[in-house]
């Protein structure tokens, strides 16, 4: 973010980001999709019960020549969702330490189950 703007302006860039993470999160969806979601929830005042007006004093215009601003949003946090994932399928995928003896347990359980199924070889 530039730091040259003004502080009131990165506080209207941060409500707005987070109005649009409110929105992803709830609704898990692409462009237009998102921006249908957006509009609803402006609509019934559901983010901090901030509709059209409230959100536009933070950044958050509907209309046509607010588009490229409003997809910029979006694409950011689209972009924070694909690295939050990354970083959470790196955690899941990273290698266990295992005891021989919690091996040799596993190996007896599978054996156990293929006898019980009928598998057993």
């Amino acid at each position: 973010m530039d730091s040259r703007r003004r502080p009131e302006d990165r506080a209207a860039t941060d409500a707005a980001l987070d109005f649009v993470r409110f929105c992803h999160r709830r609704r898990r969806v692409g462009w237009p999709e998102l921006y249908d979601e957006m509009c609803a929830v402006a609509c019934r005042g559901i983010y901090h019960g901030w509709g059209f007006g409230e959100l536009a004093e933070h950044g958050i215009a509907f209309g046509l020549a607010e588009m490229p601003r409003l997809a910029g949003f979006v694409a950011q946090v689209a972009q924070e969702e694909i690295e939050r994932r990354g970083r959470l399928l790196v955690g899941a995928m990273a290698p266990l330490p295992v005891s021989s003896d919690a091996l040799e347990e596993a190996s007896e359980a599978t054996r156990h189950a293929r006898v019980l199924t009928g598998t057993a070889g």
